[in-house]
């Protein structure tokens, strides 16, 4: 049950252990914040003023406290996953993806920027959206550098678990592909279940571009493309363009009006994640992936 035939403890029951570890890890990184958090608004809960007392609304009038709750989640979440795959994979960085050109790095973060900027054409074109500011005037503010952090911390928190340890762990155990592939990205999209104003769509496109992170780091034996990728994915979406990102609320330089009976095209409340286009653009991330990979002559199937 615990071991297969060879003697070695089942991937399962590896993945198991080490997404249990990191959602306590998380927590525990993330205490400092909420604590801080609490502290600042114990004067709002004690005069009776509870609007503020909303953890969401609290957080978004606090950004580096928001830093420091969110990113220092991302944080532990990044040391758990070293520590488990280090001690208990006995495994090297290199083996988990830290490999390869930071060519990919770059292509990656410019792939997902140019994916979020096509998607905000389309609904301008279309009339599913309308800029409040004008492009000549971006409104850079306090946001625009903490949830920049944030989401660094977050993609490189969320990759080297759900592709580079998972995916590695389950490649080490002899699974096939297409397995390795809808693990990791189920486990992704089942995570994000518990964001606010969450949707079946948008859950869906989130285990698709969870398949297509999958991909990237399959095809350049690296996790630096989908790193770059989902960083500038989520920071293009909530800070620069200003959708809300997996239902968490935007902080954009630039902010749009979403208009009403579209939310199958733009997303809605959840954000551009529960709309069409993201599928569009999503399946568009596979070619971009493969051209690029035909340019940089990497091979399919290197270590996984």
């Amino acid at each position: 049950m615990f071991k297969n035939e060879s003697g070695q403890v089942r991937a399962g029951w590896l993945v198991l252990l080490a997404f249990v570890a990191l959602i306590i890890v998380q927590q525990l990184f993330s205490l400092p914040g909420a604590l801080l958090l609490i502290f600042t608004e114990a004067p709002s809960l004690i005069s009776g003023e509870t609007g503020s007392a909303d953890l969401v609304t609290a957080l978004d009038a606090h950004p580096w406290i928001f830093l420091l709750m969110q990113g220092g989640g991302s944080a532990g979440g990044i040391l758990i996953t070293y520590l488990l795959w280090r001690y208990i994979n006995k495994g090297t960085m290199k083996q988990m993806g830290f490999r390869g050109s930071l060519k990919d790095l770059w292509f990656g973060l410019f792939l997902g920027a140019i994916s979020i900027t096509v998607i905000f054409i389309v609904l301008m074109a279309t009339g599913s959206v309308t800029l409040v500011n004008p492009l000549s005037s971006p409104q850079f503010s306090v946001y625009t550098i903490s949830f920049l952090l944030l989401f660094i911390f977050v993609g490189f928190s969320e990759e080297m678990f759900f592709r580079g340890y998972v995916m590695s762990t389950l490649a080490s155990r002899g699974n096939k592909k297409w397995v390795i592939y809808v693990a990791s990205a189920l486990i992704f999209s089942i995570v994000h279940g518990l964001n606010p104003n969450v949707s079946i769509f948008g859950l869906t496109n989130i285990a698709l571009v969870g398949i297509l992170f999958a991909y990237m780091f399959y095809a350049t034996n690296s996790l630096w493309l989908p790193i770059g990728y989902h960083i500038m994915w989520n920071y293009f979406q909530g800070n620069v363009l200003g959708f809300a990102v997996s239902g968490t609320a935007p902080n954009g330089i630039y902010s749009v009006e979403i208009a009403a009976g579209r939310d199958w095209l733009t997303g809605g409340a959840f954000g551009l994640e529960g709309g069409v286009m993201a599928t569009v653009l999503i399946l568009v991330g596979f070619v971009a992936t493969r051209v690029y990979c035909k340019w940089r002559n990497y091979e399919e199937v290197q270590s996984l």
